[in-house]
Order: structure tokens, then C-alpha cells, then sequence
């Protein structure tokens, strides 16, 4: 089992190089954070986690910058998007975003994806809300064509353009693993189309109970679910539920922190920590 812990990186918050050292110095395997660009003052869109949205959702940094800061003041630690909006990015920039911070981590970027769920956040960047899955599902394919071929090109409904030449490439081949978020059925449905993973939000419906959704999507798809690596988001950080997801085929534990000082999450890493050392 892996562990990992997720975080919104709020600029108060502990810093991202100073964080990630106090990871891999506790015996973590990955570091992850969220993605939210700006929040949009209407707040028409419900939050799905409650009635009042957490002032983290407006503070954060942006992913790949906090990450690159992480990777630089690491040597082991993978860095991690938990998740990236996919539909908010034009996919040829995204693509050497990726391409970039993977270079610069020496292939430790695993890249987390979803479509998000605030239709006006969304819509300020020009995209169409509904039509939020299907440009994902575009934007991965037409990335995966840019990591691995040169020229590369993509034509798609939404997303099309000619042979274009873009490097750096990927050190990972044939490019990061995509692990997609999101509850059943659709999440497990995305993941076995176009995704090296899974992870879903704890909490959010049973993880344990709709792995028999995911191995029908992947054999709608021709792949075998085992292709799949089972990631638990905002997991519980509980020695018996690790094991129980563990015996279950679950690979990785990712814990959620508070957008905190140094003061605050060094404790809390430390219980952490005493899972890792219970479940080893």
C-alpha cells in the first residue's frame, strides 16, 4: 500500500518544498493537490461536499507550480495533481505543462483529472459545462497523441488541431499515469476507457462495492481491471480500513490536510505516519 495526502496549497499555508520534504522524510509516497482557478462570485453551482464552500477553494495556488516547488525539494516524493480541471485547459498547453513538471521531477508527476463540478468556473474559461466529460475524454487522447508522437495531431469534436511538433516529452513512456476521479458508475466508466487509475472520493459512495462496475467497464474496453491501479481519496487514516482495501486490490491511501502552517500539519503528519508504521 501507498500513501499519500492531498492538500489545497493556499499561499498561507505550509510551503509546497517545505511540505514535501516533511513527506518524504515520514515515509509518504505521493503528494497531491487541487486545482481551482478562481471561484466564480455567483455561486449558482452547488458545492458537492455541503451548503458552504471552504474558503481553501479560493486561496489555492496553482497545481503545477506548487508541485514543481515540491519536486525541486525532493528525490523520491511523487508529485501529484488531485485532481487537474481538464476541460478548463487548452490540451496542447496542458500537455507540455505535463510534460514539463514530469522533466523537472525525473518521471515522479502522476497526473489525477476530472471535469470539476462549478459549471461557472468552467464557462469564464469558454468552455460548455455539459459538454464537460466528452472534452476530457478528448483533451487525454489528444495529449496522449502529443506525448507520444512527432508531428502529432488530433481531430475531435471539440478538440482538433494539425501535425504540431511539441517537446519536451514525458520521461515516463508512454507518458504520467492518468488517474481519474470521480463516484461510480461513471467514474470507473472513465477510467476503464482512457485512465491508468481510479480514485474516487472517499466517502462518496463505496469504493469497495463498485469494483465490480469498474471490471465490466474494462471489459467493455478490452482491458483487464487488474490494468487499473485503485487510488482512496481523502481516505480515512485507519489501520483496519487500510487493510480492508488493501485485501480488496485498493494500492494507494491518500490522506487530506488542512490548508495550514508548518505548526498545524507536522502533528498531523506524524499520525499519519503511525498508520504507515501500523500497516507496514
Amino acid at each position: 500500500m501507498h500513501f499519500g495526502v492531498t492538500i489545497f496549497p493556499a499561499a498561507d499555508a505550509m510551503h509546497p518544498a517545505d511540505l514535501g520534504k516533511a513527506l518524504e522524510e515520514r515515509g509518504f509516497e505521493s503528494f497531491w493537490v487541487a486545482e481551482h482557478t478562481h471561484i466564480p462570485a455567483s455561486r449558482k453551482s452547488p458545492w458537492p461536499g455541503g451548503a458552504e464552500l471552504p474558503q481553501m477553494y479560493y486561496e489555492t495556488m496553482d497545481p503545477f507550480v506548487a508541485l514543481t516547488a515540491a519536486a525541486s525539494a525532493t528525490t523520491s516524493l511523487k508529485v501529484a495533481t488531485g485532481i487537474c480541471l481538464v476541460p478548463q485547459h487548452h490540451p496542447i498547453t496542458l500537455a507540455k505543462q505535463v510534460a514539463s513538471i514530469d522533466q523537472i521531477s525525473g518521471g515522479r508527476f502522476l497526473f489525477g483529472v476530472g471535469g470539476g463540478w462549478n459549471a461557472e468556473e468552467m464557462e469564464n474559461h469558454g468552455g460548455d459545462f455539459s459538454q464537460r466529460w466528452k472534452q476530457q475524454r478528448e483533451s487525454v487522447e489528444a495529449m496522449k497523441a502529443i506525448w507520444a508522437d512527432d508531428p502529432a495531431e488530433y481531430h475531435g469534436d471539440l478538440i482538433d488541431f494539425d501535425p504540431i511538433f511539441s517537446k519536451p516529452k514525458p520521461v515516463q513512456t508512454p507518458h504520467p499515469p492518468i488517474h481519474v476521479g470521480g463516484a461510480a458508475p461513471y467514474g470507473p466508466r472513465r477510467a476503464a476507457r482512457y485512465g491508468n487509475g481510479w480514485m474516487p472520493i472517499n466517502g462518496r459512495g463505496s469504493m469497495l462495492d463498485e469494483l465490480g462496475i469498474l471490471a465490466a467497464e474494462c471489459e467493455k474496453n478490452g482491458r483487464d481491471s487488474s490494468e487499473i491501479e485503485l487510488s482512496l481519496y481523502a481516505a480515512p487514516p485507519d489501520p483496519a480500513e487500510v487493510e480492508r482495501h488493501e485485501a480488496a486490490g485498493v494500492s494507494r491511501f491518500v490522506f487530506g490536510l488542512p490548508p495550514a502552517g508548518a505548526d498545524v500539519l507536522l502533528p498531523i503528519l506524524d499520525e499519519y505516519a503511525k498508520v504507515i508504521a501500523a500497516t507496514a
